[in-house]
């Protein structure tokens, strides 16, 4: 159960939803609130009373920040609301103090933001740990320290978003894909690959597909060099892995090769479908990995259909994956996308 069965629910006609937020094991209507102004559903006006005094400050935040138009001044007034002993919110005054320091950040005001998003990150910790606002607070702090240039603060945050302690495995997901990013960067090879890995298995759960697909590309990409017919499966290796300690070595990464093909058969099974779209990083990226996996065979298909391409370096990788007039064929459609592209 997620926000948007229950908006679809009511886009279907239903109107007791209580059952479905408890489903949900939410307490608060503003999550499926703030999901119905994206997806601009009647929903909005009719959860109206449902919401608190504090909440509805928050919504209307959300409103100004979708439309461009959330400042320091909105802010300060609806934590005066989340601040009145009569209103007071303890987690939503978390929640806009991140706000306050996201807006800060815009304004390239660092030290302010760096103060709000840890104060923020502190008391949502402290009164609704792994909430869906202390999780958004944490991914937001590891992308301040990264934007920043602080990447092992970010990969310290991303630490605090332990597997176990009830997050929201779409947020294990995209903390783990961003971690696997980190820790490429800084040569550690086999704890880039174990997060890759639990991203692409947490998004998995989650039902997010093209973060799956993302996550397991890294995957197979990372792990594709180091294959090894003697190795564990790889879920049993990072079973218990933990942060290593001073004077440690790190373990030496080896991968199944069943592994390997496992992550990435199901990557190509659940990219999106069909060939269209003028960018179509997607299919770049696993059409590469084919290759370097000699499993081409794979995008036969693809390999066949020149004329439903119209991404012009999805088509180069075509060309270059095929031979005689097919690969002739792939080079006069790399022409013509090209040609149109400029025209």
């Amino acid at each position: 159960m997620n926000p948007e069965e229950i908006i679809t629910a009511y886009e279907n006609g239903e109107r007791d939803l209580e059952h479905l937020l408890e489903k949900m094991r939410w307490t608060s209507w503003l999550g499926v609130a703030e999901l119905g102004l994206v997806m601009n559903s009647d929903i909005v006006e009719f959860l109206q009373d449902k919401l608190t005094p504090a909440e509805t400050e928050v919504l209307n935040l959300v409103k100004k920040r979708l439309i461009g138009e959330i400042n320091l001044e909105s802010i300060e007034d609806a934590l005066i609301v989340a601040r009145d002993p009569d209103t007071r919110d303890l987690a939503l005054e978390g929640r806009l103090r991140m706000e306050r320091g996201l807006v800060h950040f815009e304004n390239g005001s660092i030290e302010e933001a760096r103060d709000d998003l840890t104060w923020a990150e502190t008391r949502l910790k402290s009164v609704s740990k792994a909430s869906r606002d202390h999780d958004i607070s944490l991914l937001n702090k590891a992308a301040f320290h990264l934007s920043i240039d602080e990447p092992m603060m970010a990969l310290h945050v991303h630490g605090e978003i332990s597997r176990s302690a009830g997050h929201a495995n779409e947020t294990i997901a995209i903390s783990r894909i961003q971690a696997a990013r980190i820790h490429l960067g800084f040569g550690h090879i086999f704890d880039a690959a174990r997060c890759a890995f639990n991203s692409h298995a947490h998004s998995m759960i989650a039902k997010q597909t093209e973060l799956a697909v993302e996550s397991g590309a890294i995957f197979v990409e990372i792990a594709s060099e180091y294959t090894n017919e003697n190795a564990d499966k790889f879920a049993d290796q990072i079973m218990d892995a933990k942060p290593l300690s001073i004077g440690e070595n790190a373990p030496i990464l080896q991968v199944h090769p069943d592994d390997v093909n496992g992550v990435f058969e199901w990557c190509v099974e659940n990219t999106l479908e069909g060939y269209s779209g003028n960018d179509r990083p997607d299919l770049r990226a696993l059409l590469m990995l084919a290759k370097r996996l000699n499993r081409q065979n794979l995008f036969a298909e693809l390999l066949n259909s020149p004329n439903m391409v119209e991404d012009a370096m999805l088509a180069a990788l075509c060309a270059s994956a095929s031979e005689g007039e097919m690969a002739e064929t792939w080079t006069k459609r790399v022409t013509e996308l090209l040609t149109l592209k400029g025209a």
